[in-house]
């Protein structure tokens, strides 16, 4: 039996970047899960753990902050790390509110590539 690659959750309601994104992780090795709010993220992370969760603040239904809140008061998903990648770039709101690294957009793509490779390690050949 092999074992599962390391796999990132993409959380990006505008389908262009999230489909992009998607791209970008995907094609250095990782496997992928993506969700449009918080709400669907969060249900995704219950269903398999991503080593990951790369999120835009910015969503309908449910925003990156109030998934950043559900997260932590989730023992079972609490310890996932998650990096923001949004338009919302206050970094030391985000950083001082939800304890959180963010890359702005528009995306700067060996950023991503970098905090996913810090944060899952090298996925296997």
């Amino acid at each position: 039996m092999t074992a599962k690659q390391p796999c990132v959750l993409i959380v990006e309601d505008d389908d262009d970047v999230r489909e992009f994104m998607e791209l970008l992780v995907s094609s250095t090795g990782y496997d992928t899960m993506t969700a449009r709010d918080g709400e669907e993220a969060l249900a995704k992370m219950r269903q398999r753990k991503p080593c990951l969760v790369l999120l835009d603040l910015q969503m309908p239904r449910m925003d990156g902050w109030e998934f950043r809140e559900r997260q932590l008061q989730d023992v079972s998903l609490r310890h996932i790390p998650v990096v923001c990648v949004t338009a919302f770039f206050d970094p030391e709101q985000v950083t001082r509110k939800l304890g959180l690294r963010c890359i702005p957009k528009p995306a700067d793509f060996p950023s991503i590539i970098d905090a996913v490779e810090a944060t899952c390690g090298h996925p296997p050949p």
